[in-house]
């Protein structure tokens, strides 16, 4: 096995589900684990929180061969696949007894089309992210096509917030608004619509007024918050570490340029320690002199050119021997890497560092 791993601590991973569902009381939790759980490794995540006695009562995935992938692991619960109904994947849907989501006629046309046993679909509304879903005004018109196929139960009706991880809630408060509105319509009107749903890990975070009757974490789940302008309404710890360990130490001396490109130069004689893991592995390029990592309890700068394979850090005159653990991602001692180190470098979020750590890392799972 190699010695850059992936760690997961399904300890950490139950920590942050059970305090999710200490905060949303009596909803429903929909865990979602597309994008092989954010990194992570869909099998067995999956089976961790199966494993629970308060076990989520859905899973969400966001494509259909994410979906199939959840049943041949013989997933009991419900799982909706995010991604529209279309001639091209209705064939993956159906026949595998996944919940669907539609928000159109083209939807209707297909399942009148296709639909041959009894079928759960859950209604998208676009309440204001621009993205998918149907238009809160011609909601009922498609809940009511969707009653006249025999085949067809509707199981729940949902929409995503575009700015719940934002400081100015002005925006996901419109949404939720627009919303509650439907929901109460079509109570009104005595419409049957299943599972309402539209809390994302920002919403569960900082508005209790928008769980309904299930909410669906995905980063919160993993340990990390949307963004940094959400509240720490609930404590998470980080699922993922990433561990490597030096596997050659050079001594070497003043002004010597380390790596491609000459980006780096010793500034005295020095010890240059490199590390197995590089850009084909997740270790974004762009984080070239501008990251450290942990060595024996210390911080030590990542120096020179991030190749595919390869990095390297400067530890001064430190007593480094090969073999030593390498803390690229996680804590040591009260030293402490996480995906938000990364992702204010990259300008990106801690989404996208765990979904980029490559197949070729092993996850090793812990407890």
């Amino acid at each position: 096995m190699r010695s850059t791993i992936a760690q997961i601590n399904l300890n950490h991973l139950i920590y942050n589900y059970t305090n999710i569902r200490k905060k949303v009381k009596g909803a429903k939790i929909l865990a979602v684990v597309k994008a092989d759980a954010y990194g992570h490794g869909v099998k067995e995540i999956v089976s961790s929180l199966s494993s629970l006695k308060n076990k989520p009562e859905y899973f969400g995935v966001a494509l259909a061969q994410e979906g199939i992938e959840l049943k041949k692991l013989k997933v009991r619960q419900p799982v909706l696949v995010f991604e529209p109904l279309t001639t091209a994947n209705a064939e993956d849907l159906l026949n595998n007894d996944l919940t669907l989501t539609v928000f159109n006629d083209e939807h209707i046309s297909i399942l009148k089309k296709e639909v041959r046993k009894k079928t759960k679909v859950h209604v998208k509304v676009d309440t204001g992210m621009g993205r998918l879903g149907c238009d809160p005004d011609n909601v009922i018109k498609l809940i009511n096509k969707l009653t006249s196929l025999k085949l067809i139960e509707i199981d729940g009706i949902y929409s995503h917030f575009a700015t719940s991880d934002s400081a100015d809630k002005k925006f996901a408060d419109l949404q939720l608004r627009r919303f509650k509105r439907l929901i109460g319509e079509l109570k009104e009107k005595k419409i049957k619509y299943g599972l309402a749903h539209c809390a994302n890990s920002g919403a569960i975070l900082d508005m209790d007024d928008s769980y309904f009757d299930m909410v669906r974490p995905g980063i919160s789940l993993y340990g990390y918050y949307p963004s940094l302008e959400t509240s720490g309404s609930i404590k998470l710890k980080p699922v993922m570490s990433i561990i490597s360990s030096v596997d050659s130490v050079n001594r070497v001396p003043k002004k010597k340029s380390i790596s491609y490109g000459q980006l780096y130069f010793t500034k005295k004689e020095t010890t240059i320690v490199t590390v197995p893991i590089g850009y084909a592995d997740g270790y974004n390029r762009n984080l070239t002199n501008s990251i450290s990592a942990i060595i024996k309890g210390n911080l030590y700068p990542q120096v020179g050119r991030v190749t595919m394979d390869r990095i390297m850090f400067d530890v001064g005159d430190a007593v480094i021997k090969t073999g030593e653990k390498v803390v690229l991602l996680g804590t040591q001692k009260d030293k402490k890497i996480d995906a938000w180190d990364w992702s204010k470098v990259l300008n990106t979020i801690p989404y996208e560092i765990t979904c980029n750590i490559s197949k070729r890392v092993p996850r090793i799972y812990t407890k």
